[in-house]
């Protein structure tokens, strides 16, 4: 379901909710034990009780959720079947700057126009999960002026838009069972603002690749070195650009130093994210890594699945389900790549790639980037 209409409160896994002036990003580690893995998998089950509850009391603040679940506990929750390319963030060292891999079972984007709306709902799921998960990082963000980042830049300006948002964002036929889930990795980049200032607009455009001011691209032709928007453009092996959907917003406590901006990064396929940041961190070719991590440190990273509102909803059904012969889960993965020449299959040790019960349809650049951050259009600002 869309948020068009404002009848009824956006469904849970609706990554194409509008994007909001309000968020908090809640990434939490689950218990040990069996009864806290059962605990956490009926609250999440019920999270579309929890958004009407909250959300009922002002449609127009558009509040939604969308859960991810980490590889680890997606073992546990699903022991016998694993999306194709659902794996724990690989750790990128790229000799001058790293991003770093940080654990989380659960990621839960809520959004809202309405500040008080994202804090209640956390409140109230937070006293559901009790001590059966624990928080791992607690993010809260907003909406800075006309979309800038802290850095000073439009943050938002190359995301997929209309009916390239779902081919874009969502798994398609290509993993027919996991259809209409997504990946999601996370990162949190905390910014050297005094060292950024004190480049000059001028220096901080060629970092960036577009223009302060009025947000022009400028001609990746005429750059010395591939600037931010140039490392963030992926294209495959077959010259096809991949978009990805991001939704990062700029968090920060002045009175600790504390600025930063909150990547979240929602893609059908994991390699683009992936392929994106190997670009960024290492370079193209090495060594050009992104100088805007001269003045931006990522501190977490995380890759999550977002299954759809079904699937999340029949997360036990989902268990039970036999698995399917091994051959027929790899069909059409022989070669065990993307189109982008990226590795699909999971690694040793990893749960096996089968294939669940068929899914049922449910109604339904710069930019601290971490790629180029359009905006789309036609969507609730």
């Amino acid at each position: 379901m869309t948020a068009s209409g404002a009848r009824v409160p956006i469904d849970a896994q609706s990554v194409d909710a509008p994007l909001s002036r309000s968020a908090v990003f809640l990434t939490m580690t689950i218990g040990p034990d069996d009864d806290d893995l059962e605990a956490v998998r009926d609250v999440i089950a019920d999270l579309d009780g929890l958004i009407k509850t909250v959300g009922f009391r002002d449609l127009g603040a558009h509040l939604s959720c969308v859960v991810g679940i980490g590889a680890s506990a997606w073992d546990r929750f699903v022991p016998h079947v694993r999306p194709r390319e659902l794996r724990p963030f690989t750790p990128i060292s790229g000799g001058k700057h790293d991003a770093p891999a940080t654990h989380g079972d659960l990621l839960f984007h809520i959004r809202a126009e309405r500040q008080d709306f994202c804090f209640e709902f956390e409140r109230l799921l937070l006293a559901a999960l009790g001590d059966h998960a624990v928080v791992l990082d607690e993010v809260s963000g907003f909406r800075y002026f006309d979309t800038r980042d802290l850095l000073g830049f439009v943050d938002g300006t190359a995301n997929p838009v209309a009916q390239d948002l779902d081919a874009s964002a969502l798994v398609g036929d290509a993993d027919s069972a996991w259809a209409g889930g997504s990946y999601v990795v996370v990162q949190k980049y905390l910014h050297d603002l005094a060292g950024w200032n004190a480049l000059g607009t001028d220096a901080q455009e060629r970092i960036i690749g577009r223009s302060k001011s009025d947000n022009v691209e400028r001609d990746s032709a005429t750059e010395a070195r591939p600037s931010h928007k140039t490392l963030a453009t992926i294209v495959d092996d077959a010259g096809v650009e991949h978009d990805i959907l991001r939704d990062n917003m700029p968090f920060g406590r002045p009175g600790s130093d504390e600025y930063g901006t909150y990547f979240i990064g929602y893609s059908g396929e994991l390699w683009v994210l992936e392929r994106m940041l190997e670009r960024m961190f290492v370079g193209d070719p090495p060594g050009t890594y992104d100088r805007l991590l001269d003045f931006s440190r990522a501190v977490t990273g995380a890759t999550f699945f977002a299954p759809t509102h079904d699937q999340l909803v029949d997360l036990e059904q989902l268990a039970a389900t036999p698995p399917p012969d091994a051959a027929a889960a790899d069909a059409g993965a022989d070669d065990g790549t993307t189109d982008g020449g990226v590795p699909t299959t999971a690694s040793a040790g990893d749960a096996p790639l089968a294939t669940p019960a068929p899914h049922r349809d449910h109604d339904h650049d710069h930019d601290l980037g971490i790629g180029s951050l359009r905006r789309p259009q036609g969507r609730t600002p």
